[in-house]
């Protein structure tokens, strides 16, 4: 047995004994449908009528933010509205768009591209409640070092509300599960994906590389190293170039491919939306699309994680609920955007139906219907995606393992170390045991957010209106 094989031995009994836990079930039309899940949908939901639609009315403003027409750099805080967008974009910006879509699609047939679209506009509602909280509440810990998230805004927020204890659990718990979902969703996941695909486009089987995940992942160790070692400032420079780059490789390779099949494109669309309402089909109909759709999204953009909330709570500014407009551009830009266009080349050019293939080689297998040498770009971009995410999401990890025991430079390398050795195992780990621990990571992170989501949700109302009153009176003007 090799060391891969040694690996994913032992690996895979953990993953799937998180995962049965997390993903507690009931019957639902016949179909075993997560708890969790109904939890995040009906919550973004919710906070879309509750917050007056704010993923419609906030829209152009949010684009006006990231232009910098509210820059401020006078205003407290450690990097701009874009930047901060960049960073969260580049943690949800990846294989989730690449290979989490295929894998809803070949699961749950091609409506789960239309849940996972539904997911992603009312995640914008949640994205803006919980990237607003995280501003509101973030706390200065150094000269000018800026720290926020669910962890600082369920502890003291609740604590304002009366519940002191119940919000320091809720704090404590959402650390932990952001830990293990970086170490899981983002360290294992991201390379494990990038290194089947690697492979893959090597040679398979035959590849030089097909054995040799752990020196891929040493490799990919080494470089994520060189530039999480400089903490957010160092992640926001290269994510502010990185991620406008790989979603422009991304989207113009999608959009040759749409060209070259714009006549099929309605019925692609039909097809998505036909899918997700079937009685019968893959995965068990409606219910089944729905719950492959949904966990595909919430792995992609985040919302309703909290995880986002950790980058924008350093943003430059003297307003919340500002950078909450720009957050709620992230579900739209990576879910009904990016997401949508790969759904719709692996629904037109039928890769998922295509046998043997799983996750990131479905699309690759798309992509290479029509450009017969595009895996090799689709490997960089993979590769991109891989490593901005990776960078992201280490500092999530980071900040919440500091919050529980103290801004101190044992705990800032710590777990730094402890992420590139994720790294170094991730590649040996096999597809299914990755999704199994990562999803489970993922979605431990809801149960105390989306709480405390709604606890505190009055208070950003309540913010947001005040806001809106200051830009029309011109206490806040933009630049000209």
């Amino acid at each position: 047995m090799s060391l891969d094989q040694k690996i994913d031995t032992a690996f895979a009994p953990i993953a799937d004994a998180v995962s049965s836990v997390i993903f507690y079930s009931i019957p639902i039309a016949g179909v075993q449908t997560p708890l969790i899940l109904m939890w995040l949908l009906l919550g973004a939901i919710y906070f879309t009528f509750y917050m007056n639609f704010i993923n419609f009315r906030g829209f152009r403003h949010a684009f006006r933010l990231i232009r910098g027409k509210y820059d401020d750099s006078r205003a407290p805080g450690m990097i701009t509205h874009f930047q901060a967008l960049s960073t969260a974009l580049s943690g949800t910006v990846g294989l989730g768009n690449i290979a989490g879509v295929a894998i809803a699609i070949s699961l749950g047939g091609p409506g789960a591209a239309f849940w996972m679209i539904i997911a992603g506009f009312f995640g914008m509602s949640s994205k803006f409640v919980e990237c607003s909280l995280g501003v509101k509440y973030r706390k200065k810990v150094g000269p000018d070092t800026w720290s926020g998230g669910p962890m600082h805004y369920l502890e003291d927020g609740l604590a304002e509300k009366g519940m002191p204890k119940l919000g320091k659990f809720f704090a404590y718990f959402f650390s932990v599960s952001c830990i293990f979902a970086t170490l899981g969703a983002i360290a294992v996941f991201q390379i494990n994906q990038s290194f089947s695909l690697f492979v893959d486009f090597t040679g398979g089987e035959a590849s030089w590389w097909a054995n040799k995940g752990v020196l891929f992942g040493l490799i990919g160790a080494v470089l994520v190293g060189s530039v999480i070692i400089g903490g957010i400032r160092s992640i926001a420079k290269v994510t502010e170039r990185i991620v406008p780059l790989m979603v422009v490789i991304y989207i113009s390779a999608v959009l040759v491919i749409l060209i070259t099949h714009y006549s099929q494109i309605p019925a692609a669309f039909m097809t998505i939306v036909s899918s997700a309402f079937a009685p019968k089909a893959v995965a068990g109909g409606m219910i089944g699309a729905m719950i492959q759709g949904l966990k595909r999204s919430a792995f992609s953009n985040e919302a309703g994680l909290g995880s986002a909330a950790i980058a924008h709570s350093v943003v430059k500014t003297r307003h919340p609920v500002s950078e909450g407009f720009v957050a709620l551009l992230e579900p739209f830009f990576d879910t009904i955007i990016v997401c949508t266009s790969t759904a719709l080349i692996v629904v037109i050019t039928g890769a998922y139906q295509t046998p043997g293939l799983t996750g990131v080689q479905i699309t690759s297998h798309a992509f290479e219907t029509v450009i017969p040498w595009f895996p090799a770009v689709l490997t960089v971009s993979v590769l991109l995606f891989a490593f901005s995410s990776m960078i992201s999401w280490e500092y999530y990890g980071d900040k919440s393992l500091r919050y529980m025991v103290g801004e101190s430079k044992f705990s800032y390398y710590a777990f730094k170390i402890l992420f590139c050795f994720m790294l170094i195992i991730g590649p040996s780990v096999s597809l299914n045991s990755a999704l199994a621990f990562s999803d489970a990571s993922i979605f431990a992170m809801v149960i105390p957010n989306m709480i405390g989501l709604y606890i505190l949700a009055p208070d950003i109302k309540k913010d947001t209106e005040v806001y809106f009153e200051k830009i029309r009176s011109g206490k806040i003007k933009a630049r000209k």
